[in-house]
């Protein structure tokens, strides 16, 4: 799991040839924390089939409002340089996998 500003965006999302997660956090944010943890397993168990990257939304105000994040953590989905779902909030592995599935079956 990478961090990564608004210069990387393009290049580490938009351009990506697998699809990829997208962390808005913040630093002081608990439910983000929490998150952390879960996001990596999912990431690891893909095998290299999915990525996931972190933006700091404080950090990088201008993406987070392009992308209308309001509340943290919020996660967006992207393949082939399109951002095909969203969740906000604190999710279980399971669930996220099935958020997964289902947002990649749907497109």
């Amino acid at each position: 799991m990478k961090q990564i500003t608004s210069n990387e965006f393009a290049s580490e999302v938009l351009g990506s040839p697998v699809p990829v997660i997208v962390d808005f956090f913040t630093e002081q944010c608990h439910p983000c924390r929490t998150m952390s943890p879960v996001i990596e397993e999912v990431e690891c168990a893909s095998g290299g089939t999915l990525k996931v990257v972190k933006i700091d939304a404080s950090d990088e105000s201008g993406l987070a409002a392009a992308f209308r994040v309001n509340t943290v953590p919020t996660f967006l989905l992207f393949r082939g340089g399109e951002q095909i779902a969203q969740f906000i909030g604190a999710r279980s592995r399971r669930e996220v996998e099935r958020w997964i599935e289902d947002s990649l079956r749907q497109q």
